[in-house]
């Protein structure tokens, strides 16, 4: 494998959709290998419900390097649970924990959602940190630098480079100034589609594809556009005409199952 890749795996927005799970996106890239040589390392971007399944096809979640997660609504954390399980429970030599970078209150957050009478305690397979703005986080090749976005809870969009490369994902967010820092010449951006031109009046949560290519033609130098986080009663066509008409560049609607190269 040579440069950074992106692999959808879930990109149903707010649930999981007929034709996927929620978010969930792997990014690959080679790096250094212990005792020389390269590998391939992997990262997991968000785990929401239902991903954990449709990520067996891709890698084993239990060797991934790292998890990062956006936020903590479901959508894009909640099948950490069930990656516990496997991590826990299935035969064979430990794994050791598999280190999750997360908003402050993760560990205790789906500590709730596994237990019944009272929280789990996850930290046996997992190894926490909380996320800071603006400081970065270094797995083998890559750096990732999550930048806090616009959102009722506290979340994050991740900048990720290695190699050259830069992916930019905004996780779930409104239009708001931080997006310039996130998107800056970035190979790809990965961007939150959940909201129609003309439907959707709310602000302060999504963006829609109009307001995701504002963002891209404000921060300049994006080479491609990927939208994602559509709900299943949104039509891709038409998020994609309006992300068109405003930026020039190349827009695509994220699948669950297919590969981008970045960079």
């Amino acid at each position: 494998m040579t440069g950074m890749q992106l692999t959808v795996v879930g990109c149903s927005g707010s649930l999981p959709g007929p034709d996927g799970p929620a978010s969930c996106y792997l990014v690959t890239a080679p790096g250094p290998a212990p005792g020389g040589g390269t590998r391939a390392w992997r990262l997991v971007l968000d785990l929401g419900n239902g991903a954990l399944g449709a990520l067996h096809r891709h890698t084993d979640p239990a060797a991934v390097d790292a998890v990062l997660l956006t936020h903590l609504h479901p959508d894009h954390c909640i099948d950490l649970v069930s990656l516990d399980v496997l991590v826990h429970h299935r035969p064979g030599p430990p794994t050791g924990r598999i280190p999750v970078h997360a908003p402050a209150g993760a560990a205790e957050r789906l500590g709730r959602a596994s237990g019944v009478t009272g929280p789990d305690d996850l930290t046996d397979s997992f190894d926490f940190t909380d996320l800071v703005d603006g400081r970065r986080v270094t797995v083998g090749p890559f750096t990732i630098t999550p930048v806090a976005v616009e959102h009722p809870v506290e979340s994050y969009g991740f900048r990720v480079e290695a190699g050259g490369a830069v992916l930019a994902y905004t996780g779930d967010t409104d239009s708001c100034a931080a997006l310039a820092d996130l998107m800056t010449g970035a190979d790809l951006v990965l961007a939150d589609c959940a909201y129609v031109d003309g439907r959707d009046a709310i602000r302060g949560i999504h963006l829609s594809g109009s307001r995701a290519a504002r963002a891209v033609a404000g921060a300049g130098g994006v080479r491609r556009l990927l939208l994602t986080h559509l709900p299943p009663w949104n039509d891709p066509a038409v998020c994609r005409a309006q992300a068109t008409a405003v930026w020039p560049g190349e827009v695509g609607v994220a699948a669950p199952g297919r590969t981008y190269r970045v960079g």
